[in-house]
């Protein structure tokens, strides 16, 4: 086994660790915030009504 074979177990190790973190921590934002409020917008949304109703164009 070379070098570049050993670099190759150890990327797909990194990735395969990094799947689980990203899995692990979807579960965990799922289960601390509600749906509604990680759909929502409403930063956005403000920001969008104050341009409106200054007449500030962007």
């Amino acid at each position: 086994m070379d070098a570049w074979q050993l670099a190759g177990y150890a990327a797909w190790a990194i990735s395969a660790l990094l799947l689980g973190w990203m899995v692990l921590d979807a579960i965990r934002v799922n289960r601390e915030y509600s749906e509604d409020l990680l759909l929502s917008s409403r930063e956005g949304y403000d920001e969008l009504l104050e341009h409106e109703r200054t007449g500030d164009r962007r």
